[in-house]
């Protein structure tokens, strides 16, 4: 029952981390809906998850996505809310809408799949095999890094809130000059800008490829979410744009083209300088204006100190947050004790890792606001 019970707990993490309500109560739910089926069939363990798991029409696909990919490791393309079949080896989840007799029932799954899942999630991404890493890149894919929200100058139509003049008004003449009722609006929102700058030096390479890839997913989950989607740059000797590369929507495709579009690959670091270039061609015009600023960096600065910390400083002042992700910090007996990070650190308003999945999803979390934040 402990496996069990740890191979639900990864997978409700796995549909949090793609932005469904996988609250601790809906796990407690799902396990105690468990307690009555068979946790060896496939079809009791999909319909117990998504009896409990999801709270609205939207979950479903998701829903989907997340149980195909964390218990059969493979991805499954949106589409109509059937459970699809999930494949693995010669096991075949069957949808519970089959006609009785059509198919055999399935005889196990494999759970120590999805416990290795659990497993990868706190491994370090520069000790994992080639398949391991295949597999982190599909669940990175997943994540749903939305930023949070920020209130706009513009209003439109709210059951409360501030008066509406204009649309009162012409409710008052539809109805013949009789007022009977008041009209109200309140502001927009929409997600904040996300701004990457990704050091992609030498000593950064093992972790350069995630973090590009989780850039990658920030970049599609704020163009579905409505916002202005994430800008997202390079840097190393100098500075490169990566938001047009890596806003196609296939994975490799676009990693394959910023890999192109990268001219310092495994180089030195300058990230002062980067930073200062950044501030002066994109940032003091408006592209880090309150915006969540994320540097993935681990502080090997080969330039300057004292101009990252001006730099720091500066862009302090014109973002809305600060995080800074250096993959070390989680080595036992870290401490930022190099001249980049020293100088960095005073105008960070969050200092995490980004050296695994778990440390990514982290990332995301952080990035979707406040109530995420942890104290540095």
């Amino acid at each position: 029952m402990r496996d069990v019970t740890e191979t639900i707990v990864g997978f409700a993490r796995t549909v949090r981390a793609a932005g469904g309500p996988a609250d601790a109560e809906r796990v407690q739910a799902m396990l105690r809906a468990l307690d009555h089926l068979d946790v060896l069939d496939p079809a009791d363990v999909y319909w117990a998850g998504r009896l409990t798991l999801c709270a609205d029409p939207g979950d479903l696909d998701r829903y989907d996505r997340c149980f195909a990919a964390y218990f059969s490791g493979r991805t499954v393309r949106p589409g109509p809310r059937v459970p699809p079949p999930v494949v693995r080896r010669h096991v075949v989840v069957p949808s519970m809408r089959t006609p009785e007799g059509a198919q055999e029932r399935p005889t196990d799954v494999d759970l120590a799949t999805a416990s290795g899942v659990e497993v990868l999630r706190r491994r370090d991404v520069a000790r994992l095999s080639a398949a391991e890493r295949a597999e982190v890149n599909r669940l990175i894919a997943l994540l749903e890094a939305t930023a949070e929200p920020r209130r706009t100058r513009r209003f439109h139509p709210a059951p409360s809130g501030r008066l509406d003049p204009a649309r009162t008004v012409r409710e008052v003449l539809r109805r013949g000059g009789e007022i009977s009722l008041l009209r109200h609006r309140t502001h927009r929102t929409r997600p904040r800008r996300v701004v990457l700058l990704i050091d992609v030096s030498g000593s950064m390479s093992p972790y350069a490829d995630s973090l590009l890839r989780f850039a990658h997913a920030v970049a599609r989950a704020g163009g579905r979410a409505g916002g202005r989607g994430a800008e997202i740059f390079s840097a190393g000797t100098r500075l490169t744009r990566l938001t047009r590369e890596l806003r196609q929507r296939d994975a490799d495709t676009a990693m394959a083209a910023a890999s192109a579009a990268i001219p310092d690959w495994s180089g030195g670091t300058r990230l002062g300088e980067e930073l200062k270039e950044f501030l002066d061609r994109f940032g003091q015009r408006g592209t880090a204006r309150g915006a969540v600023v994320v540097i993935a960096s681990d502080g090997w600065e080969r330039g300057d100190a004292e101009l990252l910390g001006t730099q720091m400083a500066r862009l302090h002042r014109l973002a809305h947050r600060v995080v800074w992700a250096n993959p070390h910090k989680a080595r036992p007996g870290y401490e930022p004790l190099t001249a980049g990070m020293a100088a960095a650190l005073p105008h960070v308003d969050d200092f995490t890792s980004g050296h695994s999945l778990g440390a990514l999803e982290e990332l995301a979390r952080l990035i979707g606001g406040p109530d995420a934040r942890r104290t540095r």
